[in-house]
């Protein structure tokens, strides 16, 4: 049985499922700090107008 052989031919099919999860964890830590700029934006906004 060929080891090395192997594990290519099972890491060809994995590829692309890491592939996006690894993008579901990108737009979700982007999505949070989005949340995180909204609401510091709003906090700026209010102390500029008083």
């Amino acid at each position: 049985m060929n080891f090395s052989g192997d594990m290519v031919g099972l890491l060809f099919p994995l590829t692309p499922i890491l592939l996006v999860a690894k993008l579901f964890r990108w737009v979700q830590i982007i999505w949070v700090n989005i949340e995180i700029q909204i609401e510091q934006n709003k906090e700026i906004i209010s102390l500029l107008k008083k």
